[in-house]
């Protein structure tokens, strides 16, 4: 069975989307996946299954639908994807360290989008980038650095606008979800 990590968007934020994580363990376990386990209200889950991502993508974001009354967007990573984004942020020791002595709250998020938009698209951000936000293009992820904070960024609001869905996590909640996943491996 393969490893995944399922991260909904929008779920329990600002009093919207309200769904409790042990409802939604039982629901996704009544759908035959293995292993269940949620990490913090918002929306971060991992399991098993040998279904496909694209399957469980559209199987997972169906069932929350017809249960909760509302749609959200699902993206999935595997346990190796998740391993090599937390392995390969391409901000430097030193970047985070400046932008973490700087920041209020956290400095460094990643943006996990469902599919890689094309180069011209992700260019786009480039005209919101400045001394207090960056970005680095990886794939299907976008990693972002905060010497302020992510509020009110400009540049974290322009990612709803590269054509498909996306969700953000701080990177204490990515590094917890790995090693949630890694205890899954023993």
């Amino acid at each position: 069975m393969m490893i995944y990590v399922a991260l909904l968007r929008g779920v329990n934020v600002g009093g919207k989307n309200k769904i409790k994580m042990a409802e939604l363990r039982d629901l996704l376990e009544s759908m035959g996946l293995k292993r269940v386990r949620t990490y913090i209200q918002s929306g971060n889950i991992v399991f098993e299954s040998n279904d496909n991502e694209e399957s469980l993508q559209i199987q997972i974001e169906k069932k929350i639908e017809e249960e909760f009354n509302f749609s959200v967007s699902v993206i999935l990573r595997t346990a190796l994807e998740l391993e090599k984004i937390v392995q390969n942020c391409p901000f430097s020791e030193k970047e985070m360290s400046e932008a973490e002595a700087l920041a209020v709250g956290e400095s460094l998020y990643v943006a996990l989008l469902l599919k890689s938009p094309p180069q011209e698209t992700i260019e786009r951000l480039n005209k919101y980038k400045n001394e207090y936000e960056t970005y680095k293009n990886e794939n299907r992820e976008v990693y972002l650095l905060f010497y302020n904070s992510i509020r009110n960024s400009k540049l974290a609001n322009q990612l709803q606008k590269l054509g498909t869905p996306v969700t953000i996590r701080n990177w204490r909640t990515l590094n917890k979800l790995n090693t949630i996943v890694s205890t899954m491996n023993i």
